[in-house]
């Protein structure tokens, strides 16, 4: 067995385990190739369909061409997709595009308290009607108190600190000191009642592992990732006034590989083009405050 189908076979494992323990089980779709790569693995998990309701947070500013790329997926997959918003923050125009708060602030209203609210069914959610092929309000309060998220340890530093099975508080904040030990495989799956857990299959996997995988599988990732003739790429996908993109001449998959391998990355960090990551504290703080 291959590297890549060491890393697949533990990732299959965790969702099974995750789907066998945990009610409310929900997985959330940021739309970026991590993700993406997650919902992948949950159809080979599951014999072809995602039994896992899949959680997208819309910021409303999110590139447009991923919105596209959720919706057509949503409908050729057939996944069962709730979209939630910050949506009274959105209306008092609390955001950093309307020069109200600054970029952390943002986060912390439209990512944060938006994915809090959506877990906890006190937000607004539609979800995809395949039959009528639109969304509705979703009429269901029910809240997930376990979510699957697409985190890699190498992706960011705060990241590095999880496990696969993570608890957080009630409040879905979390506490890094407490964090369960995991040794040789054995993960803890029984926390006490009003717990929170964020589950992470894809712990261990490194940026040039996903897109490995993306090339074997044949994965269809959004067009952002590739040049499309003025020498840049997206490498992280985020809000369009707070992302940017690296100087890339990667049209395709195999051409991201060579550049990963050939280390013109090594010093720079995979979310470098994410200016929230650069301020009021890092990702680190927002994540302790129940951000992915």
């Amino acid at each position: 067995m291959d590297h890549l189908k060491e890393l697949e076979s533990v990732s299959v494992h965790i969702l099974r385990e995750a789907y066998a323990n945990f009610k409310n089980l929900g997985m959330l779709w940021s739309i970026g190739k991590d993700s993406t790569v997650l919902v992948w693995l949950a159809r080979k998990a599951f014999l072809g369909h995602v039994p896992i309701p899949l959680i997208h947070v819309d910021t409303s500013f999110k590139i447009p061409e991923m919105i596209e790329y959720r919706d057509r997926f949503t409908k050729e997959w057939k996944l069962n997709m709730i979209v939630g918003q910050n949506k009274e923050a959105l209306a008092n125009k609390l955001t950093f595009p309307d020069g109200t708060v600054d970029r952390t602030t943002c986060c912390r209203y439209l990512k944060t308290q938006g994915l809090k609210d959506t877990l906890s069914g006190e937000g607004e959610r539609v979800r995809y009607n395949h039959e009528k092929h639109h969304y509705e309000p979703d009429k269901s309060r029910t809240p997930f108190t376990a979510v699957i998220v697409g985190v890699r340890a190498d992706e960011e530093g705060s990241r590095s600190k999880e496990r696969y099975f993570s608890p957080r508080d009630k409040d879905s904040e979390w506490n890094v000191g407490e964090q369960p030990p995991e040794f040789w495989n054995q993960f803890k799956t029984d926390f006490a009642p009003g717990t929170n857990i964020r589950i992470h299959p894809l712990l261990d996997w490194t940026e040039l592992n996903i897109w490995e995988y993306i090339e074997r599988e044949k994965i269809p990732t959004v067009s952002l990732y590739y040049n499309q003739g003025e020498g840049r790429r997206y490498r992280s996908l985020g809000c369009y006034p707070c992302t940017s993109p690296v100087e890339s001449k990667s049209t395709t998959v195999s051409e991201i590989i060579e550049e990963l391998k050939s280390g013109k990355f090594a010093n720079i960090a995979e979310r470098a083009g994410r200016a929230q990551d650069q301020e009021g504290g890092g990702l680190e703080t927002l994540r302790k405050e129940g951000y992915m």
